[in-house]
């Protein structure tokens, strides 16, 4: 019994400290200066997209779950097949179970046209996400 306590109490030392070693640059007002109606348009599409499909919101957040799932949130799911590559998309992991990318294709355009350039694709699909469960 004591070895187990001292074993968890050692844990529970390690992962604090390994804890107070992180610290993420996330910041919801991040497109304020570059971009300031990115985060308005891509809600404002999104709730559109969603009143006229109501299961949109859970397959949104599906894309963003399988787009962050492996190497970190990269926006690699949206890619298209080219000659020399073989897209996370058309992957035969993912057929017939994501679906909905032409959704975030259409807000990166509406994006695209009020600031060319500035927000990422995996921003748009991480906020869309959020956006989703929030519609």
């Amino acid at each position: 019994m004591g070895f187990s306590v001292s074993i968890t109490g050692a844990l529970v030392i390690v992962l604090v400290c390994i804890s107070g070693m992180c610290s993420a640059q996330l910041s919801s007002n991040f497109y304020d200066t570059s971009c300031p109606k990115a985060l308005s348009t891509i809600r404002s599409a999104i709730r559109s997209a969603i009143s006229d499909e109501r299961r949109m919101g859970a397959s949104l957040i599906f894309l963003h779950f399988h787009d962050c799932f492996v190497n970190g949130c990269d926006g690699s799911l949206l890619l298209d097949d080219t000659s020399s590559f073989s897209s996370e998309k058309n992957s035969h992991a993912n057929n017939n179970s994501t679906r909905r990318f032409e959704v975030i294709d259409e807000v990166k355009s509406e994006v695209e046209s009020i600031c060319p350039g500035v927000v990422s694709c995996a921003d748009i699909l991480a906020v869309a996400a959020r956006d989703s469960s929030e519609a």
